[in-house]
């Protein structure tokens, strides 16, 4: 009797046992469970921080009114034409502006800081990494204004860099560099360069060094090497550089503020003008909407162009 009681105890305990969840099920839910946490948190940031603002600024674009008596939604669509089509303030000439200094701030950052990486990345012994990409970076300990501010003393008339020019003949009396396009392009390019130089440096850092000394061994030069093998595999470290410096550049109401002039009105002055100076909100609104819009048709087609297949090799 006691014997078979125990087998019939033990049976029921593994039946008991049996009928629980699998242990490998669980780990399994719970490893599909932390990835989509992660999508949850990541979605409701990107709800928040991007998508509600983005659709509250075409909210108060479709609004009418004045700063004395308040704005309402009125599906003011109107505001875009007149902005655009026979406006009084030339907002086309001061987007195309903010596109062309972008533009060329963006060419600019490339020529200076894909030199600057590469060297951080094959010429520099891994000890000195660390602290060179923190020279690139150390201009972030002081504030955008400020630094910006302190080159429209130094490209002054009566600053080191005019002054200098002159005095060895390679400029006149009336040669001048601030508050002109080139000013607000350097100031650009000055204040976004670390934005090339990292995810370049990036790009350069996964590139194994033996395949340029393969390269060579089949006889090619360095600049032949250079062209088909680094080039084409630190394509995706460019792609981000242009991304992060373009639109950053285009929008910017800074540089062109402190170191252009009349003549170097961009789209950003005007947005920042209608919003805190006249309190056009809706004007204001309108333009960052289309600004964004423009930004996003313009950086579709490069990605379509350029090709982002090995841009998730950065992340």
């Amino acid at each position: 009797m006691s014997a078979s009681g125990t087998v019939a105890v033990g049976t029921a305990g593994t039946a008991g046992r049996g009928a629980g969840p699998d242990p490998s099920t669980v780990r399994r839910g719970r490893r599909l469970r932390v990835p989509f946490l992660l999508a949850v948190v990541g979605a409701a940031y990107l709800a928040v921080f991007f998508v509600i603002p983005l659709v509250s600024g075409l909210v108060v674009s479709l609004m009418s009114g004045n700063p004395d008596d308040g704005y309402t939604f009125t599906w003011n669509w109107g505001v875009y034409g007149a902005l655009f089509i026979d406006p009084q303030v030339p907002y086309l000439t001061f987007l195309g502006r903010s596109l062309w200094y972008g533009a060329a701030a963006t060419v600019v950052t490339i020529i200076v800081g894909y030199p600057v990486a590469y060297f951080i990345a094959f010429r520099v012994s891994p000890r000195w990494k660390n602290p060179l990409l923190m020279l690139v970076f150390v201009s972030f300990l002081v504030s955008f204004v400020i630094r910006t501010d302190m080159w429209a003393f130094v490209l002054a008339s009566q600053g080191p860099v005019v002054t200098t020019l002159q005095a060895i003949g390679l400029a006149g009396k009336d040669f001048h560099i601030l508050g002109t396009g080139g000013a607000v392009v350097f100031g650009d390019a000055y204040n976004d360069l670390a934005f090339m130089v990292l995810p370049i440096y990036a790009a350069l850092e996964r590139i194994d060094p033996r395949l340029g000394e393969a390269a060579n061994d089949l006889y090619a030069g360095k600049v032949r090497a250079f062209w088909h093998t680094t080039l084409p595999l630190s394509r995706s470290g460019i792609f981000a550089g242009v991304l992060l410096v373009f639109i950053d550049s285009v929008g910017d109401p800074v540089n062109s503020a402190l170191l252009g002039g009349t003549n170097t009105y961009t789209i950003g002055q005007a947005i920042q003008d209608a919003y805190s100076g006249n309190q056009q909100y809706n004007v204001a609104a309108a333009l960052s909407t289309v600004l964004m819009v423009v930004l996003g048709i313009i950086l579709f087609i490069y990605a379509r162009v350029s090709g982002t297949d090995d841009l998730e090799d950065l992340v």
